[in-house]
């Protein structure tokens, strides 16, 4: 009697387990599988071997506006971040010995007028008498004489006059470029001396102006393509190329300016990195739209030799092409992709 009741449980339990397996089956996804199209076999290729570098936005020179004469500074027209044009007024520096010394010179003026004027009425009346017969030529001739150096010495007196209100006229401190003031820190009222800036303004087109050690000299050549990192200038990233490599070693370091377009001129100094090609070397290249990337991880999708797809985390870095992208690790050569995202 008690073989029964067991022999009616195994059957119950082996019946429960068929159910449970049909259930599994029934609710195990199916394998996905590849279309035909749009695979892509990983392949090895030569591309540039760039190297991250440090670059400073700047501008081609730097412009100083100096002091032409001592004296004291009575205004200061510009600020930082203020744009001026070539002779443009920014300063004036005030001599008070300059405008006294004017005022000498003008009075001499004068005298020196008075004195022509004299010596000119002197040589009429002396003509006058001489083609009358009265006064001899020797007499005519020292009048003549003194009449000229008058003149001459009017003529002194005047340009002496002129010099020194040229003088003061060059305490006026103009821009020697049209640019951005970078720097105007000195204050109204400073004594200044000959020679002393007064602003620093920016001057030329803007460029990036990257270093290299000395070592890699060779791969700094005029006309090499340059890369600039977008996170640093704020927008999209920025291509351009070496402008002008300078001809000596700073600290066993080489410099050289690169030009492109859209370089920002706001922030005059502001760091930035810049990729520079040395050399070559092989990579794994694929287009962006095989890569997707979730919760900070790098992921392709593999397709097997029966069409199944497998996602597979990958390492990857940026690539000269903002379309490419370079694959470091995860991937052998021969492996088969389809894009991250199909297309609808």
């Amino acid at each position: 009697m008690t073989a029964k009741p067991m022999l009616i449980g195994a059957l119950g339990l082996a019946a429960l387990l068929g159910a449970c397996g049909k259930d599994d089956a029934a609710t195990r996804p199916a394998t996905a599988v590849a279309p035909a199209s749009d695979r892509l076999t990983v392949r090895a290729s030569v591309v540039e071997d760039l190297k991250p570098v440090p670059a400073t936005l700047t501008t081609r020179n730097m412009a100083e506006a100096r002091a032409r004469i001592s004296g004291t500074i009575t205004r200061l027209l510009v600020r930082e971040g203020d744009v001026v044009r070539q002779g443009q007024t920014i300063a004036f520096v005030h001599d008070e010995r300059i405008g006294l010394q004017t005022g000498a010179y003008d009075a001499q003026v004068a005298a020196a007028a008075a004195q022509a004027a004299q010596a000119e009425a002197d040589l009429s009346r002396t003509q006058d008498l001489y083609d009358h017969g009265v006064y001899a030529k020797a007499r005519l001739d020292q009048v003549q004489a003194a009449a000229k150096a008058a003149r001459a010495g009017l003529a002194a007196a005047r340009a002496q006059a002129r010099a020194s209100a040229e003088l003061g006229a060059q305490g006026a401190v103009l821009a020697p470029a049209a640019g951005r003031v970078l720097a105007a820190g000195v204050p109204v009222g400073s004594v200044v001396m000959p020679g002393q800036s007064i602003a620093t303004i920016t001057a030329g087109p803007p460029v990036a102006r990257i270093t290299l050690p000395e070592g890699e000299a060779a791969a700094l050549k005029v006309g090499a393509p340059v890369r600039l990192a977008s996170e640093d200038l704020g927008a999209a990233a920025a291509s351009g190329r070496i402008t002008q490599v300078y001809p000596s070693v700073a600290s066993g370091q080489i410099v050289a300016d690169v030009t492109a377009a859209g370089l920002p001129q706001i922030l005059v100094g502001r760091r930035v990195r810049a990729y520079v090609a040395v050399g070559q070397r092989q990579a794994v290249v694929v287009p962006s739209r095989y890569v997707a990337t979730r919760f900070g991880v790098d992921y392709v999708r593999l397709v097997g030799k029966d069409g199944a797809v497998a996602e597979s985390p990958v390492q990857t870095a940026p690539a000269g092409d903002a379309n490419l992208v370079e694959v470091l690790s995860g991937l052998r050569i021969g492996d088969v992709l389809t894009p991250a995202e199909p297309r609808r």
